[in-house]
């Protein structure tokens, strides 16, 4: 099956990050243990994107980082998070973030379209993609390369558990490192963002829950730098903090 994913669209919302760093990508995962599937479509012809060059996630896929150079400027990247321990989980509820996949919130790409989050992000990384009938939006099925396993999922709604779609900073994480306290608007933001969302496989994404990179990283062991990249951009645009064994992880990814 060919890995040629869909155009993106959107444009970048608030919460302007402070940090663009804008180089083709990758970066071998270096913890033991886990899958070592190949690095799937290649970033540099095109067929998806390295979280280098795509910081408002409204591109394709999730390319793996391959030199040097993009591991350092990974590794710039997440020496800049500030870092400080986990709260307490009291009083979080999914619902905190708004209601699941709300095409209304305001400020991010791919908001107000007439079409939910969920369907948004099937329709911009999947391939093949086929719409319920009479609609520009309902997708029911699609083939979708997974760049947490290294594996092609062929996907159709009468088994919509398959493929989930993954907070990249989980919503009960940001909400223990300082969403409690943000506006009902800011945590909205997060939940729908493409930028923190991404299809994957579903029984994967059910293992990650809410753990941060230090208890949970993709079994595919060439994306975890870009993993690392994408967890620290969603938490720099949002001004979040992370845990210092999460951030060492993150540097440990990207050869740090």
């Amino acid at each position: 099956m060919s890995h040629r994913l869909l155009c993106s669209r959107g444009k970048r919302g608030v919460l302007t990050a402070t940090v663009a760093v804008a180089l083709v990508a990758g970066c071998d995962g270096l913890e033991p243990g886990g899958s070592s599937a190949g690095p799937g479509p290649d970033a540099a012809a095109g067929q998806v994107a390295s979280p280098l060059t795509n910081p408002d996630g409204t591109k394709p896929g999730l390319g793996a980082l391959t030199s040097e150079a993009d591991r350092a400027n990974a590794r710039r990247l997440v020496e800049e998070l500030t870092v400080k321990g986990r709260g307490p989980k009291t009083g979080y509820d999914r619902d905190e973030f708004g209601y699941a996949w709300m095409d209304t919130a305001d400020g991010v790409p791919l908001a107000r379209n007439g079409c939910d989050t969920r369907n948004d992000l099937l329709k911009l990384h999947g391939q093949d993609v086929e719409f319920r009938r009479g609609s520009d939006c309902v997708v029911v099925s699609m083939d979708l390369y997974d760049p947490y396993t290294g594996k092609d999922i062929a996907w159709k709604k009468a088994k919509a558990a398959e493929v989930q779609i993954d907070h990249v900073v989980p919503l009960s994480y940001a909400w223990q490192m300082g969403a409690s306290r943000w506006s009902k608007e800011k945590r909205q933001q997060l939940a729908n963002d493409v930028l923190n969302l991404l299809p994957v496989s579903g029984s994967t994404n059910s293992a990650k829950r809410d753990s941060g990179p230090a208890s949970w990283l993709p079994p595919n062991k060439p994306i975890r730098c870009s993993y690392a990249v994408r967890f620290a951009q969603v938490a720099e645009k949002y001004e979040l903090p992370v845990t210092a064994p999460d951030k060492r992880m993150m540097l440990e990814q990207c050869g740090g």
